[in-house]
């Protein structure tokens, strides 16, 4: 399995579709990984198919990435330039970013930090939320931690779910406690608004945790919108609508790309 060095932290990253295919970067959400969050939802197989290059990271923390224990190597910047190094690596000048709810934190990151990299970028499973945090952290981080969390009537039910989660996808629990604590850099409006790239957002009709649409579509006036009719946070990933609509906006923007 590839990996790299960004800046002494060892990030695994897989490749997948055609190699002049214009690249993809996909960006995971918190507590999951590259193959749970896109080879094991379809993405890989269909962007691929559709003859983009596909490149999946896992964020440090999470997958077969370097576990680590400070929680300024979690701030979304820094794991912007962790895919900003990736890019780097594989000699990727320009690539279209979707990111899925923390991966489209980070994306988002990448984009201001650095718009002459991003062609076209896709914020997926986070809206409204994206500017105003989604809040609870610290139950979260009680249910990563705990030795017994289901007989912890001071963890909330939610928060198990994150719990059970990151053990299905066998994940570092200490590393995801960090992770979710560490501090949250604020996006600023203006920031949003400076945008130049194409963006889309695609969430969930039934989403609490990506917020509604309208308070970003505020600031991004240009943005494109689309919202799946009953799905949520976890089961929206995958679906096929969502695919064929990011699928059709990157080919839109195909020549956004050109090197």
């Amino acid at each position: 399995m590839p990996e790299f060095d960004s800046a002494g932290i060892s990030i695994h990253y897989e490749l997948f579709g055609p190699e002049n295919g214009v690249p993809v970067l996909l960006l995971h959400g918190f507590a999951s990984n590259g193959r749970v969050n896109w080879v094991s939802t379809g993405w890989t197989d269909f962007l691929a198919g559709e003859g983009f290059r596909v490149i999946v990271p896992d964020f440090p923390g999470h997958g077969q990435s370097e576990k680590l224990y400070e929680p300024e190597r979690y701030a979304a910047p820094a794991m912007a330039e962790d895919v900003r190094r990736l890019m780097d690596h594989l000699n990727i000048p320009r690539a279209f970013v979707m990111g899925y709810s923390m991966g489209a934190r980070v994306a988002t990151f990448l984009a201001i930090a650095h718009p002459e990299r991003v062609c076209a970028l896709v914020l997926s499973g986070m809206a409204g939320n994206l500017i105003r945090g989604v809040g609870g952290s610290e139950e979260i981080a009680r249910a990563l931690l705990s030795e017994n969390p289901d007989e912890d009537p001071s963890i909330p039910p939610w928060a198990k779910g994150f719990r059970q989660f990151a053990e299905r996808t066998g994940s570092d629990l200490k590393a995801l406690a960090v992770c979710i604590t560490a501090s949250r850099v604020p996006l600023r409006g203006q920031d949003l608004r400076n945008l130049s790239m194409p963006v889309l957002v695609v969430v969930g009709e039934d989403d609490s945790i990506a917020g509604e649409p309208a308070p970003l579509m505020e600031l991004l006036p240009e943005t494109e919108l689309v919202v799946l009719e009953g799905r949520n946070h976890m089961n929206a990933v995958g679906d096929v609508r969502h695919k064929k609509a990011v699928a059709a906006f990157f080919h839109a923007h195909e020549t956004d790309c050109a090197i």
